[in-house]
This record gives structure tokens, sequence and C-alpha cells, in this order.
């Protein structure tokens, strides 16, 4: 088989091509005009008019004295904020664009969603590339780190020596406010700075971003030129790219006006139509196609579109007495062309359509399975065509003209044969790429939403294993990874197949995407938007998909405050529920049980909880161990307490969970608190450093409670009083309502001492209501009327509290003795207090 060179333009030729005087003088002029106004500059054009291959010779086009870089919208993963800013980094960083801060930022926003993982060279996205990064894990010596913006920015000043870049970075307000963001926050703030380093960079090099495929990420935008949102990411941040140009590609002119009427002096459109007709056999006598008969026939049946010119040369080259001659219509072009490839190839192009991209390997895979060419020189051949556009790392798309033309050759059952080969090879990557036995081209969240993709038209996947393939995919490239899934999911549900397959498992796909979604806005602290995803959760519960679909709306209502609906939820998925699900299950019930009060059955529960997981579910163990330690805490016995307490750290180091020991560190303070009030606040000051570095505010308001405890204990009282301030700022902060009425609870007892009765009365009752609002907490309200009755502050109802929250108890061993520990404890808060 003959190897074709790629066919080529000649310089002279590609002026002609694209009728280009205007379009080119055009974007030459926007050059000229960039400075610190925001620019873009909108190619408009019907599908297959060239645009892609118009952007392509723009950036060559460029003067060196501009950076550019290119995003591809026809690529799944790069439709999502992280993958597009990670390849935009990698790009303009190439180039010398000092990305400090943004990096930082991407850290942040990777361990917020990777909690799980240290970071390191492995992991951390960048920690090659990036100086700042690999520098704080070069000085870091092999010691944990945690990616939050306090921590991150204070092993800056030790690592990095320039002093200009270190203060920079120290200065920043953005970067200083990160840990205090949402996730939703956290991901605008990562875009900005992006746009900050790009505008900083353009003082030294202007640049110019080249988008493409812009109907890719709004197929179908509503009525007025909304989309859905699903573009926002986009025009959040193309709408801070100062400095620079966009250049970016669609069939439509960009509809963003009808957000913002700012957009109309940003946006210059210019419009590419089809070929004239001097131009189209131009093109074709520089190609080899000369004679005047078939030059007139095949531009006639293009329409100027350059694709099926493009296809009608590549035509002549494998076949020069063919060239279309009797083509009359632009899908007779592509018909010719099919029939003067080899049959092998055809068939192989045909099969290759289904994946949306594809390597040399998914090419032999694919081979190999229909019994087809799989050599180097068949490979070569399919990839020199004119609608096989490269990607980086040697991957490949088809264009979609092309794959509309190809599928429609294959059969429903073909095609499901060949979705389920390529899902095998997604998969099989994903593997790879997990044990870093390989690092590919693609994007670590891309394989096993790929595998998803096609394993749903295959028809052989079943929600369970959705389920499944994004928890992986979430733990190798983050939370993104399941949005795509989900946005997959959703266009397949909008026109299904019409099989017997699709009639039993597509409300178990439905629930699927439901779930991915429900989880990730919990992530995002969205429990609104939840609970009305999940209005009815009545259904069955015994599948992994809809047992997490209740406990992620269960979850959405325990933080909205109705602990006692989702106590119920909690309960029934563990009762129902007979699969991996079931351990979370049983702990958010033993959970929710103790701090209602129910310490025998939550106890009872989390040591049976525990004996079902296997020994490597580390963290969930010392999850359960901890619960224990604090639900003897809060029943005062604190030898047991501590017991319990480093049975948890000894989990939790043995899987690696850096939140599960931050957390213990928390817990040791608060314990100390009461027996060691010195050792607690310098266990207190160790654990704030560490949960700064988390960014955990309600932890950091956990933390300076128990400082404030053992500083009124040891007489500090204007030191209490600082801590006081300083848990409630956290507490309030994180939205933690009952930790904030924890900790008034114990300001009293600092009010009292500086006999401030009226007050602390007064801080009393409002932790009472507060317990009784977020339902939790009945030992506490018995420990308020006894210090109430104690210090005679006793009022009516404090004392129709007491008298509702005593049956809510079930301590281990008797009521009395609980009583009388909570009496020594009182004993000690209450010194030097007169009644």
């Amino acid at each position: 088989m003959p190897i074709r060179p790629r066919y080529r333009r000649v310089s002279a030729l590609q002026r002609q091509f694209f009728n280009r005087e205007e379009l080119l003088g055009t974007y030459d002029d926007e050059l000229r005009r960039i400075s610190d106004r925001l620019r873009i500059l909108n190619i408009v054009g019907v599908g297959g008019i060239g645009k892609s291959r118009l952007l392509q010779e723009l950036r060559t086009r460029t003067p060196d004295s501009c950076r550019t870089a290119r995003l591809d919208l026809q690529l799944p993963t790069l439709r999502q904020q992280e993958d597009a800013l990670a390849v935009l980094r990698m790009e303009f960083g190439a180039q010398g664009v000092q990305f400090d801060r943004f990096d930082i930022a991407y850290a942040v926003l990777w361990q917020r969603v990777h909690p799980q993982l240290q970071m390191d060279r492995k992991n951390t996205p960048f920690a090659e590339d990036s100086e700042v990064l690999s520098k704080i894990l070069d000085d870091a010596m092999g010691l944990p780190v945690f990616g939050t913006a306090a921590g991150l920015v204070r092993l800056t000043g030790r690592a990095m020596s320039n002093r200009r870049r270190r203060q920079r970075i120290e200065s920043d307000p953005t970067l200083q406010e990160l840990d205090g963001l949402s996730n939703a926050e956290l991901g605008h703030a990562v875009s900005y700075l992006f746009a900050e380093e790009m505008r900083q960079s353009a003082e030294e090099k202007p640049y110019v971003l080249f988008v493409d495929a812009y109907e890719a990420m709004v197929p179908t935008p509503l009525p007025g030129g909304r989309s859905y949102g699903s573009d926002a990411w986009l025009r959040d941040l193309l709408g801070q790219l100062h400095g620079g140009l966009t250049v970016l590609a669609s069939r439509e002119p960009l509809p963003w006006s009808a957000y913002d009427k700012e957009w109309e002096s940003v946006i210059r459109q210019t419009r590419i139509d089809g070929l004239p007709m001097a131009a189209r056999l131009d093109l074709l006598a520089q190609a080899g196609i000369t004679e005047m008969p078939t030059q007139r026939t095949i531009a006639e049946a293009s329409a100027g579109v350059p694709f099926y010119l493009h296809l009608a040369v590549d035509t002549h080259a494998q076949s020069p007495a063919a060239s279309a001659t009797d083509a009359g219509t632009a899908e007779e072009i592509v018909q010719r062309f099919l029939q003067h490839v080899a049959p092998d190839e055809v068939r192989i192009l045909e099969l290759l359509s289904v994946a949306r991209t594809f390597d040399l390997g998914m090419f032999r895979e694919i081979g190999r399975s229909f019994d087809l060419p799989t050599n180097l020189l068949t490979w070569e051949s399919l990839t020199a065509y004119s609608f096989a556009y490269p990607l980086p790392g040697g991957w490949y798309r088809l264009h979609q003209l092309m794959i509309r033309a190809l599928q429609h050759h294959l059969s429903p059952s073909v095609k499901r044969h060949v979705h389920s080969v390529v899902r095998g090879y997604w998969e099989g990557l994903a593997t790879r790429m997990e044990s870093g036995a390989e690092g590919s081209g693609v994007a670590r969240s891309s394989p096993l939403r790929e595998a998803v993709h096609h394993g749903l038209h295959a028809e052989d996947i079943a929600p369970d294993r959705i389920q499944e393939h994004a928890d992986r995919a979430v733990s190798m490239s983050g939370r993104q990874a399941a949005d795509g899934m989900v946005k997959d999911i959703r266009e397949f549900l909008a026109s299904p197949p019409r099989t017997p397959w699709a009639e039993e498992a597509l409300p178990g796909i439905k629930d699927a995407a439901d779930c991915l979604d429900a989880e990730s806005k919990l992530e995002l602290g969205d429990a609104s938007t939840v609970i009305e995803m999940t209005p009815a959760l009545d259904m069955p519960v015994r599948s992994v998909v809809s047992a997490r679909l209740a406990l992620a709306g269960a979850n959405a209502r325990r933080i909205a405050g109705e602990s006692s609906h989702a106590a119920r939820i909690f309960a029934r998925v563990w009762t129902e529920h007979d699969g991996p699900a079931r351990p979370s299950a049983g702990l958010c019930v033993a959970d929710i049980r103790m701090w209602q009060g129910d310490f025998a059955g939550a106890f009872a529960l989390a040591d049976e909880v525990y004996a079902l997981c296997a020994p490597h579910d580390r963290a969930i163990r010392g999850d359960l161990k901890r619960l224990m330690h604090l639900g003897h805490r809060f029943l005062m016995d604190f030898a047991r307490a501590e017991e319990l307490l480093a049975a948890a750290e000894a989990e939790y180091r043995a899987a690696g969970a850096v939140v599960g020991l931050a957390n213990v560190r928390t817990n040791r303070a608060e314990l100390l608190a009461f027996v060691d009030p010195e050792a607690a606040v310098a266990e207190a000051g160790a654990a704030l450093e560490v949960q700064r570095d988390l960014g955990a505010q309600h932890e950091i308001g956990k933390v300076y409670t128990a400082m404030a405890i053992a500083q009124l204990r040891l007489g500090r009282l204007e030191r209490a009083e600082v801590s006081f301030r300083n848990a409630n700022t956290a507490l309030d902060r994180a939205g933690y309502r009952s930790g904030r009425a924890r900790a008034d609870l114990f300001r009293t007892f600092l009010l009292l001492r500086r006999g401030e009765r009226e007050a602390a009365r007064a801080l009393l009752v409002h932790a009472t209501r507060e317990f009784e609002t977020c339902q939790v907490y009945p030992s506490l309200v018995l420990a308020i009327g006894a210090a109430a009755a104690r210090t005679g502050l006793l009022t009516p109802e404090l004392e129709a509290a007491v008298d509702r929250a005593r049956p809510l108890l079930r301590p281990l061993g008797t009521l009395e003795a609980l009583e009388r520990r909570t009496d020594e404890v009182l004993s000690m808060l209450l010194e030097e207090v007169a009644p």
C-alpha cells in the first residue's frame, strides 16, 4: 500500500483558499489593537467550511512576538474548566509564562476535591512543570504537604529564593482568601488568577488564545441566546483575558450579549462563506487535479466547503483516474472517496468513527477485534487524510462531517460491538494510568469518562459500574470527571435506543446520573438543590446507586437541619441495602444516633459496622473509632475516650488519611482541655497550625473552643475571651450552628467568673434553644440544667428543656452515673463561681 504524504497547501494558495484578504486584514488589525482592553474575534461559519484549519493558519501566521495556545472544544474533557485550564497553563507555561499564583490556587482546588491524597510529584498537577510547586515539594523532603492556600504560601516563603516572586505570592489578596471560599467560589478564583497571570505576562509579551468548536460546548442554545450555563466558565475566563486576543470559532455568532450587553463592544464577528469558484478551481489545480471538466464538477458539488474539496483531493491521491468526476453533490464526493480507498482502510475508518478520539493502540485493538490490518503503514495512511486531526500525545479525531458519513454504513449491532471494544480499551488505559505504568496524552479524567460513554452506546454497562468508574475517575482527577460523565449520560438519555436493554436499564442509569450530580453538588455545599433533586426518598435502596442517591439526599437534609428526616433515610439504607454503601450508611446512622442521645445504640451499631469493614477500609474504620471516642468524651468517660482516640489515630496512619489525622489533633486538644489544661493549650496550638493548613473552619472553631476551655480552667480569662471570640468567628464562617452553640455553652462559665450572671443566663437559654432546633446534644442540655441549678440561673424554659432531653438519653451505664460525672466536670468549670 503506498504511503501518501499529507496534502499541504502552499503559502500562495493559502491566502486565496479562504478568500481571505479581508479576513486576514481583520486578524492583523486585531493583533495591532491588542492592549489592556478585552478583545474577542469570533470567526463564524458552517460545519466543514474550514474554521479549524483557519485557526491553525492564523496561529502559524501570528508573529513570534506573541505567545499562542489552542483550546479544542471537540474534545469532551476540554469542555470542563479544570482540564481546559490545565492544558492552557501547560501551553503558555512552555512559552515562558510564570504561573506561580495560579499553580498554588489550582493545587488548592485539586486538594479540595482530593482530601484523601497528599501532594507529591506523582499526584499533584504541574508538579514537574511548576517551579513554585516543585520547590515546595523538594523543600518538604518527603514530609506530608497538604494543599491549602495558607499552607502553600507559607511553604513558598521557605522554598522560593526569588524575593520579588516570593513577595508577590505572599501579598496576593486572592490567595489569602482561598481557604475561606466554597468550591464554586474557588473555581472562579482559579480562573481569575489564570487571567491575572496572563495579564501580567502580556506586559512583556502579548498572547493569542485560539478556541475551536464552541458549538460542541453549547449544541442547543435556549431562545434568546442562553445556553443552560454550560459555557459559563468559558465566558467567565474569556471575560477576564485582558492584554491579549481571543480568536473563537463557532457555527453561529456568539450570543453572549443575551447575558450582558457589554459583550457587544468586545466581540468582533467575521464570517467565512463558501469559497468562490476561482478559489475552488485553483485549490484543485494546485493539488494536481488539472482536467477542467473534473475541476468544475468537483468545485460545484462541494458548494465551496473546504472539507469536501480536501476529500476530493484525498480521492485523487488514492486514484487519480477517479477524482470524483461524476460527483454531483457533496455527499457523492464522500461516496467517491470511500469507493476509491482500499476496502480495509474504509472499514477501519468506519469503525474508528465510533470513537471520539483514538490513538495507535486503539486502532490496533479495533483491528484485531475485526481481523483487519493493524500495521504501522496502514496507521500512517489513515492519519494522513485531511479529515484526521492530530491531537497532543499521538491522539487523533475525525472531522464531524466524515464521522456522520462513515457511521451511516455501520449496522446497529456492529456499532454496539465497536463501542464495547473501545470501552475495554479505555478501561485498560485507565488501569495503566492508575498504576503509573502509562503517562498518556489524554487528561486523567478522560479514560473512565470515555469508558462510560462507550458502555452506554454498547448497551453493556450497568449503573453500579458507572458509579465505580466515577469513583475511580474522581480519585484520579477530581470531581470534574464525574461531572463530565453526568453530561454524557444526560445526552444519552435525551435520545436513548429503543431496545429491550434500554427499557430495563434506563431508570437505573438515570439514577446513576442523579447520584453523581447530587454528590458533586453536596461537595459544593448546594444542599437545597440536592433536596430538590431527591424529593421522594422512599424508593428501593438495594442497588449501590439507589443507596448512594438516598444517602446524598439524607446528607443534604441533615445539612439543612432536618436531622430526624435524615436519620430515617440513613436507617433505611442501613437496613435495606446489602452492598458497598452499607458501611457508610451505618456510620451515618451511628453518628446521628449518638448526637441525638442514643449512645448505647450508636456504639453497638459502630461495632457492627466496624466488623463489616474490610481490612483495607482503614479510613472508615478510623472514622468509627473516632466516633466512639467522641461519644465517650461527651459521656465524660475521658479514659476510654483516650483509648479510642489512639485506636482511630492508628487506623488513619495506616491509611495515610491526612484529614483524619488532623481531626485527631483537634479531638486530642478537646480531650486534654478536661484532663490536662496546660497540655491542652500546647496541643491546641499545634492543632490550629494543622487545621489552618487544611482550611477547615469548623475544626478551627472547635480547636479555639478547646483552647478557651483550657485557658478558662487555668484562670487566664482574657486569653480565654479572645479564644472564644476566634472560635465564634470560625464556626460562624463554617455555618456550624451546633458547634457555635456548644462554644456559647462553655463561654457562660467565663461570664459567670466575671460576675455577668444575666448575660450567662441568656447564653445558656440561647444554647439550649439551638441544640433543640438542631435536634442534637440532649446530654449537654442536661449539663446546662445542672449548671443553671447550681448557679441559681434556672428558668422554667430550661427546666422544660431538661425534661424533654432526659427521655432521649440512652448512655452506657445509668443516667445517674452520667449525672455524677457531669457534676464533677461542672465543679472544675465553676471553680470560684458563687451561686
